[in-house]
């Protein structure tokens, strides 16, 4: 198969998921769809769980029959990527709201509103992992962001900020707790689409 073939989905109920396919146009030879039914979900190689309200985008997916399905293709091997909502959607608990349901895809718990329930938002350079980004350090803009609380030994912290981690991997999923759309820096988007090339590839040969 060509590499032209990739496709990413990314979740269009609710938030700023055109930004996301923004920069992912950025990212080189890849298609973009947005997801809002099952049919969309089938034949993507990647899925991007974009921000916006957490809570909102949970209940939009129960509405939309999409939940188990996001879940069980999480599940199964497929790269998702979750940024700010996003993250809070993949982790296994919300520290706060232990009764919201979350796809629990992740290892993790999160603090939402970590930063204080503030609407104004602050850009912040945060060191991201030598091997994958360069030295050069990435743009993070942090807007009411969560805090990844609690991360299983299955994770890789490819960023942090003020020691906690803001972007992190466990296998296929990666998850990042600012908004990586929005700052024109594409290096977090082009890591997310290497992992998709990289899982095509091995499920080819496999």
């Amino acid at each position: 198969g060509n590499m032209a073939d990739i496709v990413i989905g990314v979740l269009a109920l609710q938030g700023d998921f055109a930004e996301h396919i923004a920069t992912l146009k950025k990212c080189g030879d890849v298609k973009c769809r947005e997801v809002r039914k099952l049919q969309d979900l089938e034949g993507t190689h990647g899925l991007v769980i974009p921000g916006g309200e957490s809570t909102v985008i949970l209940k939009l997916l129960r509405d939309f029959k999409l939940f188990e399905h996001v879940k069980a293709y999480g599940s199964s091997g497929i790269p998702v990527f979750g940024t700010c909502a996003g993250c809070i959607m993949l982790s296994s608990n919300i520290d706060e709201m232990p009764e919201q349901e979350t796809l629990k895809l992740g290892d993790y718990s999160v603090k939402r509103n970590a930063y204080g329930a503030q609407v104004h938002s602050f850009e912040s350079h945060i060191k991201g992992d030598p091997l994958i980004f360069g030295e050069e350090p990435l743009r993070a803009i942090l807007i009411r962001a969560p805090m990844i609380t609690n991360c299983g030994p299955n994770f890789k912290v490819l960023a942090e900020h003020e020691g906690h981690p803001v972007l992190v991997q466990q296998e296929n999923l990666l998850a990042c707790t600012f908004h990586p759309e929005i700052t024109g820096d594409v290096r977090i988007h082009q890591y997310f689409v290497e992992l998709v090339k990289k899982k095509q590839t091995a499920f080819k040969s496999s």
